[in-house]
Order: C-alpha cells, then sequence, then structure tokens
C-alpha cells in the first residue's frame, strides 16, 4: 500500500495503486509502519519526509464505505488518522507533500499535515467535500486549516463553500506553497527542496519540537473528534 525510498537523505513515502487512496485503517497503519522504520533508523545526519502517491488521488479521504458497515468503524478510522496526524507532527525532519492527484476532505487534511505542500496543475483538485454530502468538519480539522491557512477568505472558501481548488488557485489563497506543471516536476520539486532543507543541517529533534509549538492548537484538539466520539452522533467526516 506504500513504499519507502531512500534517496540520499531524503526518504520519499509512496502511497502506491491506482485507486482513491481511501484512508482506511488498513492504509494509515502502512504509512504510521512506514514512519516507524524511519524513526527507527540512526539519525547521523539531518534528513527530509517526502510523501507522494501514484495515480490520479493522492487521497479522496475517508473509506466512507468501509466506515459504513460498522458503527464503530467511523471512530476508529478518526483515531487512526489523528494518530497519523501526530506522527507526522512529532517526526524529527521537515516534511514535503507531492500531492500528484486529488487530495479530498481527510486526504487533504493528511496533505496539510506536512510541513511543505506541492501540487502539480495540471490534474487535481483540493476539496473539503463535507458540506456537499451534509457532514460536519471536526474541531480538529479546522484547527490544522486555521494553523496552515492564514486567509479567513480562503479558509471560507474551502469550508463553507467546498470549492474544488486547482494548485495555482490554491498557491494564490496561500493554501499550498508551489504549482508545478505535471506530476513528475511536482516530485522532482520536492526533492530540490527537500535536498535545500536537509544542506542547512539542522537538528531534527529541535526541528520537532519547534513544529510542535507552532501546531501545539492541533495537538491539543487530536485526543477527541466531537463529529464521532459524541453518544447518539449520526455525523462523520469524509
Amino acid at each position: 500500500m506504500c513504499t519507502l525510498e531512500k534517496q540520499g537523505s531524503l526518504y520519499i513515502l509512496t502511497i502506491t495503486g491506482p485507486g482513491e487512496h481511501r484512508l482506511n485503517p488498513t492504509l494509515i497503519d502502512a504509512i504510521r509502519s512506514t514512519l516507524d522504520r524511519i524513526k527507527s533508523e540512526p539519525i547521523t545526519s539531518s534528513t527530509a519526509l517526502i510523501t507522494t502517491a501514484e495515480g490520479k488521488f493522492f487521497s479522496n479521504g475517508y473509506d466512507i464505505e468501509w466506515a459504513k458497515s460498522i458503527e464503530s468503524n467511523f471512530q476508529l478510522m478518526s483515531r487512526k488518522l489523528r494518530s497519523l496526524i501526530s506522527d507526522l507532527i512529532l517526526l524529527p525532519m521537515p516534511t514535503i507533500a507531492a500531492v500528484t492527484g486529488h487530495a479530498s476532505a481527510a486526504g487533504l487534511i493528511l496533505a496539510l499535515s506536512h510541513d511543505y505542500v506541492l501540487m502539480r496543475n495540471d490534474r487535481g483538485f483540493l476539496y473539503m467535500s463535507e458540506l456537499e454530502i451534509r457532514l460536519t468538519v471536526s474541531a480538529w480539522f479546522m484547527a490544522l486549516i486555521e494553523c496552515k491557512v492564514g486567509n479567513p477568505t480562503a479558509r471560507r472558501e474551502m469550508v463553507l463553500k467546498a470549492a474544488k481548488l486547482t494548485a495555482r488557485e490554491a498557491v494564490e489563497r496561500g493554501i499550498i506553497d508551489a504549482a508545478y506543471d505535471s506530476a513528475e516536476e511536482t516530485v522532482k520539486a520536492a526533492v530540490k527542496l527537500g535536498e535545500e532543507l536537509v544542506n542547512r543541517k539542522w537538528d531534527g529533534h529541535v526541528y520537532a519540537q519547534n513544529r510542535v509549538v507552532v501546531l501545539r492548537e492541533v495537538l491539543d484538539h487530536l485526543d477527541y473528534d466531537e463529529t464521532v466520539d459524541q453518544p447518539k452522533n449520526t455525523g462523520s467526516k469524509l
């Protein structure tokens, strides 16, 4: 479901396969396991992580069809994604999302959980789809969006208009860092950025501690998802 390649001082994590890369427990566990492999390796020099995906989708969000089979599946899926986001925030190195296809709802949240987001412009949208399917955005999703997207008009467009944004539109609104003409150029730019960050020779653990300070509000919200944890709640997230 995902592979890990070491390219010099860079780790490249690729979500594999042609599908939508829906975030069910199996895929989330595979990504977390890959991050555990990275953390288990002795860090003798500065490193960085690039996360990308094969096919038309970076990730199309939660696996809603799987979750509908048992009510408690929504809670399990949310809990596992929150653990993954915590892993990324605590990872002792810079992180870059190379978004080479659609990133929707929880899939967009996964991308935004990286320090930098680069995206291809020739295919794919960034899309918070909850409004379209009558689901409520959780407080921890909004905490992350508020930390990552400084423009309140852009946040309104994302959450309260469910806008489908191209990479260039997302750059204009300050949602992502850069747009490129193809998947190959996006990954190539991510590698170049990663090498530039590695060459700064920062202490990874200090880097992670500073990231924790920046994203403290997000971490404070990760213990609880009111859209799935409240009794008798029928809503969830995509």
